[in-house]
Formats: structure tokens, sequence, C-alpha cells
């Protein structure tokens, strides 16, 4: 067995792989015979002071079963310009799914063929660039997707939708030719166009049987977690697992014309094109506002909880996307659609009718989705692995990719060899887990010379819901009142 010193923390070229494994040899996790002491961490971020993790609290008192006392060393991110662990290539793709609606995508790994599928659906107004780090990490074994909705992203329409008739009156945004989808009469192949949760299932199962091919293991954020899911409720023998990263609950505030035909009818528009005149001039008032850079980064800085986390590039993108002449029709669009056929509960209902697979993974500190929603599917399936990350916000496979793809990994290979394998932190054979929860300080390098630490958990199938939001308020009473002591 190999001995790590506790006084040398090793880069990610110093954890091995073997051939026929996914998930790090046991023999190079890093213990601390003393456990996990109070201990100051600073991220270095060139532009401030960065955060501490851990300063004031001690890791042995976060899990209330299981070995609290273990610090786990994880792989970083794939190293460009080391030749040993290099990234993955993203390949951009895009089909034409329907006429003026081109589907972009981005693959990686494509020459692993014998490896698994895995397609990732990404949230509300980014797009597959926001999973850049899970395709240059995860493409390294497995064959990875991550799609643009139609609507959003790179997959906005080709041609205008609508059409205008010079002799009406005019909105501002109607006027400049720059803006799409402000006329007043639809495009024939625009007829009846909406963008919501049913075109984008719809379209998931496009991309499923005719651009990969098989069956995939599905990932989501926030509302791609919900896309996923609703997938996965009407088309499981087209999915082998789930994984819920922070995945919104709710989405589409008007009634479903199939499931609520009468109720339906007492909203004469749901979101097609054209758009009607009170609501283009809300639209107009909204678009500029949501789509200033300075709103956008403020958005940024909400759902992501460590302020260090670089997202230039995320910015840019969403930036650049906010560009698009269709983009401010598409978002009218996408808030006034109806809810899809089968709410949240009812998708993860079919889905445990259908034993499909699921997994859970959420930021602790998410101020939208917050970890409360992860623990109530949690309790409708209990022997479901449920982790959870700290800190980390909305975005975790974007804050903290290295725990999200170390846990895909994992997840992945216990499915595929049937359980054998265990899940990740049930390396060492944890029989008590289920009664509670297993703690761990992960730690991984980030960058030259440095390295960064977070909190995991893995929740048992006898996790109690009201036991964990009893622990959820006390964590927060705990902060709020340490910030007034300070």
């Amino acid at each position: 067995m190999e001995i790590i010193s506790q006084n040398f923390l090793p880069h990610c070229s110093l954890v091995t792989w073997s051939s026929n494994r996914l998930v790090p040899n046991r023999s190079n996790i890093l213990l601390s015979s003393s456990g996990i002491k109070k201990s100051r961490f600073v991220i270095r971020n060139g532009t401030s002071d960065g955060y501490v993790v851990g300063e004031n609290e001690d890791l042995g008192s976060l899990a209330r079963r299981g070995d609290s006392k273990s610090k786990l060393l994880i792989p970083g991110l794939p190293d460009q310009s080391n030749g040993e662990a290099s990234a993955a290539r993203i390949t951009p793709s895009q089909c034409e799914w329907k006429p003026n609606l081109t589907v972009h995508y981005e693959k990686s790994g494509c020459e692993n063929v014998e490896a698994p599928a895995v397609l990732f659906l990404p949230g509300f107004g980014v797009g597959s660039f926001h999973y850049e780090k899970q395709l240059t990490d995860l493409g390294r074994d497995y064959r990875v997707w991550a799609v643009d909705f139609v609507g959003q992203g790179l997959s906005l329409p080709t041609q205008d939708p609508t059409t205008t008739t010079m002799s009406e009156e005019t909105s501002s945004l109607e006027d400049s030719e720059s803006f799409w989808g402000f006329g007043n009469e639809a495009q024939p192949w625009a007829d009846q166009l909406v963008y919501s949760l049913d075109l984008w299932r719809e379209q998931v199962q496009y991309i499923v049987e005719e651009v990969i091919g098989e069956p995939v293991y599905i990932a989501g954020n926030s509302l791609g977690g919900y896309v996923a899911l609703y997938f996965a409720a009407t088309h499981p023998h087209l999915v082998k697992g789930v994984t819920l990263l922070n995945a919104t609950p709710f989405w589409g505030f008007f009634p479903n014309p199939v499931r609520s035909p009468r109720l339906a009818r007492l909203f004469p528009w749901s979101g097609t094109f054209p758009l009607p005149a009170r609501v283009k001039k809300l639209t107009e008032l909204v678009w500029q506002k949501i789509s200033d850079p300075e709103s956008i980064a403020e958005i940024l800085k909400q759902v992501y909880k460590d302020h260090s986390t670089d997202v230039d590039k995320v910015f840019s993108r969403i930036v650049e996307i906010t560009q698009h002449p269709a983009a401010a029709a598409s978002f009218a669009s996408i808030m006034f659609a109806p809810g899809g056929e089968l709410s949240f509960s009812e998708a993860l209902s079919r889905c445990k009718e259908n034993n499909v697979q699921i997994c859970l993974m959420y930021g602790r500190e998410d101020p939208w989705v917050g970890p409360i929603w992860g623990k109530k599917i949690k309790k409708e399936l209990p022997n479901a692995p449920y982790y959870e990350i700290s800190p980390a916000g909305h975005c975790p496979h974007d804050e903290v990719p290295e725990v999200v793809n170390y846990l895909m990994r994992g997840w992945i290979k216990h499915l595929e060899s049937g359980g054998f394998e265990a899940l990740p932190l049930l390396e060492d054979g944890e029989e008590d887990w289920e009664q509670s929860s297993i703690a761990r300080e992960m730690e991984f390098p980030r960058g030259e010379g440095w390295k960064k630490s977070v909190k995991l958990w893995l929740y048992g199938s006898k996790y109690s819901f009201w036991g964990g939001v009893g622990e959820s308020f006390r964590a927060s009473l705990v902060k709020v009142l340490r910030g007034k002591s300070v």
C-alpha cells in the first residue's frame, strides 16, 4: 500500500488510475490519523484575499454517523499543458431539428466507442458552454454530449418567426430590424411554436435517438434537471440514469392545454407567436433590464457561492446570447409558456414506478433552489444517493466541477457494475451510513501550487427529511449569529 505523508499534499498527477477503473484507488486516499482539525485554507484569486474553508468548524461535527476523520484527495481538472492528463477535445456541432430550428450541441470523447454515453442539459439562460469542465474532463473516459435548448443559447431560430405589417403601430423593439419575433403575424414554420418543457423534452428525445443513438446517462442543472427528469419519466427505455444538479422543481406557470384543457382556455395566449401587444411592451421593459451586463453580473454573483470562481467566459457567452435578434421574443415565449403535461412530482413518481436510477448532487448554498428541494426528492426516493456540497451554489458543476465529476464517475461506475462497485464515499465499506449520513472533506488541486477543500455529505436511506430541515435551520442560525458577533 502506498503511504502518503500528511505533510505532503500531492498534485493530481500523483493520483493513479488503473486501466479498468474509473475511480481513484483507495491507496491514493490521504488519511489523517489525528482527525480533521480547524484549518485555514485561503483561496488565492489575485484580486482579493479569497475565502476561508473550515476556519471555524471542525469537520467531525458535520457527520452524525460514519467516519468523519478522513480527508479525501480527488483529481483536479485536466491540465491542457500536461500531456499525461490532457483535456478531451470539444467538438461543436449542430443539426436542423425542425424548419429554422437548428440545435447546437457539443461533444467530446467520441473515440471512447465502448464507453457509456452521457448527456448534459443546461439551466435557463445558458447553454452547452456551461458544461465545458465536464466535456473536457469526463470526455476522457466517456462519450459526452451537452445540448442547447431551442430558444436559448446557440439554438435560437435562424429566421424571424414573425412578419410585420407596416401599417400597424409598433414598439421601439419592433421598429428595429435587429429584433425578431415582434411582428404581428407568425411565419408558417413558427405557427404554434412555443418554447416549453414539452418542446424541450421532444428535443431531447431527438438528440438521444437520432444523434447519440443509444440510451444515456442524463444530467441536468436547474431547468435542465426538470427536463432530464421529465424525459426519463416519459422515455425510461432511453435513460440509464438521471443526475439532478440543483434541479428546479417548478417551471411554467400557465396551465397545460392537454393536462387542463378547460383551465387553459382562460388564457388565450401562452407563449406562441406573434406576441400580443401588451406582452411586447412588457418584454421591452423587462428585457432592457435583464440583458444589461451589470444585471447579468449580479445574477452570477448570486448563484455562485465562491466569488473567486472564474466566470468570465460564462458571463461573455451569456452577454453574446442576449445580442441575438431572436433572444428577447424567445425569452417572452419561455416566460409565458405552459407547464409540462407532468409536474415535477408526477415525473418523479413515474420514474420511481419505472425504477429509473436517480442521483442527487446539490450545492448547499444555492439561493434559488436550496437543498430542501433535494431533500424532498430524497424523502420520495430513500435509496437514491443524495450528495450535498459546501461551499457551492446553484451551479455546482461549474463551481466545484472536480467534485461533481468525481461523483459522476463513481455513480456511473456503480450502475455499470450492477452495484458491485461502491458508491462514492462508500469505498471503505461503511455499513451504517444508511442510518444517517457520511461527511468528508474533499481536497483537490486548483491551478499551480495551491489546493481547494470543500465539504461533502452523503445522506443515507433512513435520513430524516424534517431532521434535515432542522439541521439546515440550525446551520443558518449559527452563520447569522457568527456574522453578528464579528
